[in-house]
């Protein structure tokens, strides 16, 4: 119980203290926003302050800390420790440097971002890469609130019917002005995350008053929690599992599209640092809720995460509470995945220089993106192995968006002379993470394809190219002039 609320107020201290120590290198000012300066009624819009932090916060909280911290918590009483430690100075970190550099670069998309920072040629790479992840969010995103519907109401089998009408809102949220649909119904879908994120924090702490060694690694669970002995070591997996609780560079796609709504600069430490804050205080919660229900039914340890999570709910609050609180894991996945389809609309638009004030020229960029998610759709609904691919390749493909901002944040920060070592510590650490996963991870090691190599000798080569990485962002941030400072 002590770690669990312990890592809470952690969280809290960190956006005071730490959160106002970045604030103050970042230096955000009363300059003009790109809301102001370029208004055009469909993606630059000025929204209240308040409106913009529940938009950042329901763009960036997927399901990652919601399913990904239930996985993630079978590394043991650690991860109550690593997800406010990491998200303090990386995952929240990460998510104020790339707001901040959107907005002094007129809300320019992540890809522009890298391209400014970090080079035409590994942009080139970079485009490619981050528009087939984003693809596969959107896929994601659309089946697995469908799931959970469809598991609260099993005897009249809706997956398909909630597919479409998931898909279909998408389209809308990404082709209608952002004051239209999300700035309208985000209030409405922020309301039953925190009534949902309240009602199981709220049981879990009773449960825990009434029986403290929920919170705690019980013989069963030591039994059957994750270590490296059965293929699942501490570095790198966990911070792959429990991304979005940590640090996600998933993020760092949503924080432009906040950029260009924003009526001061100032916001930014409460809109793009403290909302990530927030979402890690709920991947806190559901990090208690899964400790607990492995203490109390070992055996799911081995079950899926969905299955995990209707448990939780059902246990803790019951029927119809159970109901709300996955309606508030729904919430948190529709949120981004809509986001992440607008986000790609956006960031293709920019980079073939495609105005997107004409609603045809929305209709334009969107459509391809339309076709390819219903064949990703398709695909992995042919089998749970499919599925299964589209997250396993998400999950790393994430951080490496994540290590390109932290890096691109890197040049930033240097080439205006400030301390960027904010940025250099955390991008360092996680392209060490992607690197060794990389390395390390295949089907011997009960995951997809990858190089396979011993853990010791995925370390020492992950090691070494993290330095080469390293020292040639170094060299870029020493180069003359940089795009958007």
């Amino acid at each position: 119980m002590s770690y669990f609320i312990g890592g809470i107020l952690l969280l809290i201290l960190g956006y005071l203290t730490y959160g106002s120590l970045v604030e103050h290198i970042l230096g955000p000012d009363d300059r003009i926003t790109p809301a102001k300066s370029h208004p055009d009624g469909v993606d630059y819009v000025v929204l209240p302050k308040w409106r913009n932090m529940l938009i950042q916060l329901l763009n960036i909280a997927g399901v990652g800390p919601v399913i990904g911290v239930i996985l993630g918590i079978k590394f043991g009483e650690i991860v109550f420790l690593i997800i406010p430690l990491g998200n303090i100075i990386g995952g929240a970190v990460h998510d104020f440097i790339g707001g901040m550099m959107s907005i002094r670069s007129n809300g320019a998309n992540l890809s522009t971002l890298v391209r400014q920072h970090l080079g035409s040629v590994y942009y080139k790479f970079f485009m490619v890469f981050m528009s087939l992840l984003l693809l596969l969010v959107v896929a994601v995103f659309i089946t697995t609130p469908a799931q959970l519907i469809d598991a609260m109401i099993p005897q009249l089998h809706v997956f398909w019917i909630a597919v479409t009408v998931i898909f279909i809102y998408y389209i809308a949220a990404t082709l209608f002005p952002v004051d239209k649909i999300i700035g309208k119904i985000y209030p409405f879908f922020g309301l039953l995350l925190l009534l949902g994120t309240f009602a199981i924090f709220g049981a879990l702490v009773i449960a825990g008053i009434n029986n403290p060694a929920l919170f705690e690694e019980s013989a069963a669970f030591k039994a059957n929690m994750w270590t490296s002995e059965n293929q699942h070591p501490v570095l790198p997996l966990l911070f792959v599992t429990i991304a979005c609780g940590i640090l996600s560079g998933f993020h760092a796609t949503q924080s432009p599209i906040v950029a260009r709504t924003m009526t001061s600069e100032r916001e930014a430490k409460a809109t793009f640092y403290g909302m990530m804050i927030a979402e890690g205080i709920i991947g806190m919660v559901w990090a208690a809720g899964g400790m607990a229900i492995y203490n109390l039914f070992p055996g799911l340890m081995s079950k899926a995460g969905p299955v995990v999570l209707e448990k939780i709910c059902s246990h803790f609050l019951g029927t119809w509470g159970g109901a709300l609180a996955l309606i508030a894991v729904i919430v948190l996945a529709i949120t981004s995945g809509d986001t992440a389809l607008r986000s790609l609309r956006l960031s293709i638009a920019e980079a073939l220089n495609i105005d997107q004030k004409k609603t045809i020229s929305r209709i334009y960029v969107t459509l391809p993106l339309i076709v390819a998610v219903t064949g990703l759709l398709w695909w992995s609904s042919l089998s749970a192995k499919s599925f299964n691919f589209l997250w396993n390749y998400f999950a790393w493909g994430n951080q490496v968006l994540a290590v390109s901002t932290l890096f691109a944040g890197m040049v930033w920060l240097r080439k205006q002379g400030k301390n960027w070592f904010i940025a250099a510590v955390p991008a360092c650490f996680m392209c060490f993470i992607v690197i060794e996963y990389i390395l390390w991870i295949s089907p011997a090691h009960k995951g997809p394809l990858g190089f396979g190599m011993e853990l010791d000798h995925a370390g020492y080569f992950a090691f070494v190219l993290t330095l080469l990485l390293f020292a040639k962002v170094l060299v870029k941030s020493t180069e003359k002039e940089v795009s958007g400072k």
